[in-house]
């Protein structure tokens, strides 16, 4: 969920990139001299980073970590605090989570904020030049050409594409046996090529694509009956959506309502992922 003065853009991949990548996405605001905190809440995508500007995350001993660019942020199953000051920039690469690791020929794996060495940090030094001098669409252009460049050099599962399509059609409500059946596969098949491609099982992914519908519903439409969007969702009862949504969250659907009433909309249905404290 992003601060209402937060510039955020998102542009489409290339068709030739719509099977891996979700879209690709800048953002820029100015924090001010002293650090601030924002908050990233789970959804169904897993984003390749590249920020320009101070960026800091906790790690496992509980110490703020300087966070390289770029890095990677895989399925997350609660919030992540991050912090930063002064002006921050982002160019952000949301893939699709069955492919991002195959795309990038990394080992899949359930970490949330990854740091990873990758080829793909040699772009770092020309796009912080674009971005510094303001040409934000040359260093998209930049970034997308060596998706381009890399997706020519790899095959993508087709079984994996038609589950991943299915899964998000349903808005993570289908169950894994109709998944399967899209996928032209057993459940058995399906489900080991799920977890060696992106970590997770179908059913944690559709878990995960639910939430995100629930949480953009809740932030664009506060005053929703939660009995009703529980019903319309395929959640058992109001219960379960909200039992659900706090596992990922970290809070209510109800105290999320009430936060997203304190501001108004920024971004598109499909972006909202920054809570600033």
């Amino acid at each position: 969920m992003l601060p209402v003065d937060m510039h955020h853009q998102e542009f489409d991949p290339s068709e030739a990139l719509s099977d891996t990548i979700k879209c690709f996405w800048y953002n820029s605001r100015d924090f001010g001299e002293l650090q601030s905190s924002f908050e990233v809440v789970p959804d169904g995508y897993a984003e390749i980073i590249f920020h320009f500007g101070s960026l800091s995350s906790i790690s496992h001993n509980g110490d703020l970590q300087p966070l390289p660019s770029p890095f990677m942020m895989g399925l997350l199953n609660e919030p992540v605090l991050f912090y930063t000051k002064n002006r921050l920039e982002i160019i952000g690469i949301r893939c699709f989570p069955w492919t991002v690791f195959d795309l990038l020929g990394l080992p899949s794996g359930k970490i949330g904020v990854r740091i990873v060495k990758h080829s793909i940090a040699q772009l770092q030094s020309s796009l912080e030049k674009s971005i510094h001098a303001g040409r934000i669409e040359e260093a998209l252009a930049q970034v997308k050409q060596y998706f381009l460049n890399i997706h020519m050099q790899i095959k993508m599962d087709s079984m994996l594409f038609k589950a991943g399509v299915a899964m998000q059609v349903a808005n993570g409500t289908m169950p894994v046996s109709q998944v399967a059946a899209a996928a032209h596969a057993t459940v058995r098949t399906l489900e080991r090529k799920f977890k060696q491609s992106s970590g997770y099982s179908v059913k944690d992914v559709s878990g995960l694509m639910r939430f995100e519908r629930v949480r953009n519903h809740l932030w664009l439409h506060p005053d929703v009956n939660l009995a009703g969007l529980a019903h319309e969702l395929g959640y058992t009862d109001q219960s379960h959506l909200s039992r659900e949504f706090k596992r990922y969250s970290g809070t209510t659907p109800a105290a999320f309502a009430r936060k997203a009433k304190k501001g108004k909309p920024a971004a598109s249905p499909d972006f909202v992922a920054f809570i600033q404290d």
